[in-house]
């Protein structure tokens, strides 16, 4: 496979709570000014991604997953996934507040949905002041039922809410149920899947004045409370990188360049997926120079040795499968 920082075209999606930052912020090319989602690299049926530099321009994901397998995703990845590719990554704008919502697990998903269940994370790359987001119940031992009563008056009775921070990341497992708050300007890694139970959506109505569906037998079925803190803390110094996630389906770190920095991937069996949250840099791999503004994205194909990196300050995150 011909190795070098691979581009795809963004896939822009319309939501009733997108604005314009993606745009105004992130230079992406929207017609409208409620473009919510800028799908970065995704494998999902009906808005797959197509390379938009290089050799392989025009292709499709799942054609670079089919012809170059392993050496694409890396063995343990093509073993474990087939010609599918893993994760769906994403830049989120939020004007207004999301659905509460709640994922299912890969054993629900493939139960109900023969697809895989959908773990995420978000980092926060811009927020208004005193955006907040939903993380869980606020009583961690109420019965899931309680989800069936949520109403504009005890939202915040029911769910934890907490302010966010510009540079926060969190760790969001299927099952636990939160919504993104209006203000915020995210990026969002997850698993290949855009199954999304809605518990609550604000009483407001589409364009043809009518409610969004709510989906509260699937959401009691799948919500679970968990212990852990799902906030992660980074804290990184120029060159180089903090880890914020692992588990089972991604590892996320932060990945800071402030001058000329090297980095082996010699002994990693996956891709490297690089979003540029912060700056701009120019990443060279196998002599093939791309740079990367904020806003934007490259995945490094898995047989990629090395990849060198300049800038006078930018921030990733470098994500991959480990």
């Amino acid at each position: 496979m011909n190795i070098y920082p691979i581009k795809f075209e963004p896939i822009l999606q319309e939501k009733i709570w997108g604005g314009s930052k993606l745009q105004s912020v992130l230079n992406k090319k929207c017609t409208s000014d409620t473009t919510g989602e800028s799908w970065e690299i995704s494998g999902v049926e009906g808005n797959i991604s197509q390379v938009a530099n290089g050799l392989y321009e025009g292709e499709s994901l799942v054609s670079l997953l089919e012809n170059h397998t392993s050496e694409f995703v890396g063995a343990a990845n093509y073993e474990r996934f087939g010609n599918e590719f893993p994760l769906l990554i994403k830049f989120l704008d939020a004007k207004t507040n999301l659905s509460v919502q709640v994922h299912p697990d890969d054993e629900m998903a493939q139960r109900d949905h023969n697809s895989y269940g959908k773990t995420e994370m978000w980092y926060i790359m811009d927020h208004e002041e005193e955006a907040e987001i939903i993380l869980g119940l606020k009583d961690k031992n109420a019965n899931t039922e309680i989800l069936r009563d949520v109403t504009g008056d005890n939202v915040y009775d029911v769910f934890n809410k907490e302010k966010v921070t510009r540079g926060d990341a969190y760790f969001i497992p299927a099952g636990k149920v939160h919504a993104i708050g209006a203000g915020v300007l995210a990026a969002e890694i997850q698993q290949t899947s855009d199954i999304t139970y809605r518990v609550y959506d604000w009483d407001r109505k589409d364009k043809e004045g009518q409610k969004r569906d709510l989906h509260l037998d699937q959401s009691v079925a799948a919500t679970r409370e968990f212990y852990e803190e799902c906030k992660k803390e980074c804290h990184t110094d120029g060159n180089t990188s903090s880890n914020v996630v692992a588990c089972d389906y991604f590892t996320t770190n932060v990945l800071r360049v402030n001058k000329a920095y090297e980095k082996s991937y010699a002994n990693l069996d996956s891709f490297v997926i690089l979003m540029c949250v912060e700056g701009c840099a120019s990443v060279t791999v196998n002599n093939k120079t791309e740079i990367v503004f904020k806003g934007e994205t490259v995945l490094l194909p898995a047989n990629t040795k090395e990849a060198f990196f300049f800038a006078k300050d930018a921030q990733f995150l470098e994500v991959y499968i480990d």
